[in-house]
């Protein structure tokens, strides 16, 4: 048997991340079967148990992979932003958006959670770290309210991931989505610094 090199196998393992992507996001995790994934992926199962394991291993990657995904963006909602407290606002009220994107809502903040617990605890350091980057700039500018920068990400990301999975567990999302970016625009106003 021939080696594989370097590039067919990353092909290989994008293939099933494309794949995989596809059918959790229109079936669930629950209803995809490693036969059907691979069928479509038109590869075999030693494939997917080379590259993840497993099919749990292989929504640990997807769910990786989109959350890479939506920290570009988030990134990029900062980075164009008029101002950092702008900035700010709009990647907070982005990240609630995304709740109701199908592939967040289906794969991310469903099937992650009840399969995996959730997010991984790098990619939580890595947002709460990120955000405390925002927020220590925000409070060294004078825009923010004098306040430990670690605590102030901590909490606001938590409140902002729990605000994320009530929105996508309910079949009323759009009103979910609403009365949330109303409420996260108060907690926001409250962080300001006092003129």
């Amino acid at each position: 048997m021939a080696r594989r090199t370097r590039a067919e196998m990353e092909a290989t393992r994008a293939i099933l991340l494309a794949t995989a992507r596809k059918v959790f996001c229109e079936r669930g995790y629950a209803d995809a079967s490693m036969d059907d994934l691979t069928a479509q992926a038109g590869l075999t199962r030693g494939a997917l148990y080379h590259h993840f394991g497993d099919k749990k291993g292989l929504l640990a990657a997807v769910v990786e992979q989109i959350d890479a995904e939506v920290d570009a963006r988030l990134q990029d909602i900062s980075a164009t932003a008029e101002d950092g407290w702008e900035g700010f606002r709009k990647r907070c009220h982005a990240y609630l958006e995304m709740a109701l994107e199908p592939e967040i809502q289906r794969i991310v903040l469903r099937d992650a959670r009840a399969v995996l617990g959730g997010a991984s605890p790098q990619s939580q350091r890595h947002c709460v770290e990120s955000m405390r980057r925002l927020i220590d700039n925000l409070i060294q500018q004078g825009v923010m309210a004098e306040a430990d920068p670690q605590a102030l990400a901590s909490l606001i990301y938590g409140c902002l991931a729990e605000a994320a999975f009530w929105i996508a567990d309910g079949e009323d999302g759009d009103s979910r989505l609403k009365r949330g970016a109303t409420a996260l625009e108060l907690l926001l106003q409250g962080l300001l610094a006092k003129p």
